[in-house]
């Protein structure tokens, strides 16, 4: 068997180093797949995390955390359960992924705006509302000959690209999550972005390392949505598909 070239079997060794991380990760005590309840309290209340766990089992653990109320604008107060034993863990199987494939890695020029520029996302509880997003510049590349300007958005400064492709909702080993897709953007040279303050320059896109959102692995995430702007013409054949679970278990259905 002929041997792969040097560059071709480091991506390899890094990819599955990648995937291997990210599946220890969502069944992590506080992984994706243990998140059981996001409770958001009325009139501006707030709940210490020590008193969330009163009469809980001892493999829950509580996180708060706060965003804005669509409707006043005002600050809203939430606490998450994540269990370390939750059915999602219990039932998970794997989340299957296309092949690595090298023409999915995708060099881009990141240009920065001269002051923070939000784009409204809309989120998958948001019943069609939209949150507006801090996104610190454009991303343009080309691929198979069509020219995209995508937006990311700085993920507590790390910027993440939401993004949709023909694939989203299809049946059978080429299908995807249907909501859409994560992906963090990073330099070239392999380091994260910093959102804050970074220089224009060339950014890589890895969509081998494209991810399922949170939302899914538990119907308790409220996950931005891809804008208009950040959707494939085709289907993008990289990175993670779908989590796969055992005895017909279903986020949805808990």
């Amino acid at each position: 068997m002929t041997a792969l070239p040097t560059i071709a079997t480091s991506a390899l060794r890094e990819h599955a180093a990648w995937r291997e991380q990210r599946l220890s990760a969502l069944i992590a005590p506080q992984g994706n797949l243990a998140l059981v309840e996001t409770r958001w309290l009325p009139n501006g209340e707030q709940l210490d995390a020590d008193d969330a766990l009163i009469g809980q089992a001892g493999t829950v653990t509580a996180t708060v955390l706060e965003r804005t109320n669509l409707e006043t604008g005002e600050p809203e107060h939430g606490v998450r359960l994540w269990d370390a034993a939750s059915p999602a863990i219990l039932a998970f199987d794997t989340v299957p992924a296309f092949d690595y494939d090298p023409d999915w890695v995708i060099e881009a020029e990141f240009t920065p705006v001269a002051d923070d520029r939000t784009i409204p996302f809309e989120h998958i509880r948001d019943n069609g509302g939209s949150r507006s997003l801090v996104v610190p510049g454009d991303i343009r590349f080309e691929h198979d000959g069509t020219e995209y300007t995508m937006s990311a958005f700085d993920d507590g400064g790390t910027l993440l690209l939401v993004f949709g492709d023909a694939s989203n909702g299809a049946e059978g080993d080429a299908g995807t999550y249907g909501s859409g897709r994560f992906l963090f953007v990073q330099h070239s040279d392999g380091a994260r972005f910093d959102g804050r303050g970074s220089a224009a320059g060339a950014v890589t896109l890895d969509f081998n390392r494209a991810f399922v959102p949170p939302c899914g692995f538990s119907a308790q995430y409220n996950c931005p949505l891809p804008p208009a702007q950040n959707r494939f013409t085709g289907p993008v054949a990289a990175g993670e598909r779908v989590a796969a679970f055992r005895d017909g278990f279903d986020i949805y259905t808990l």
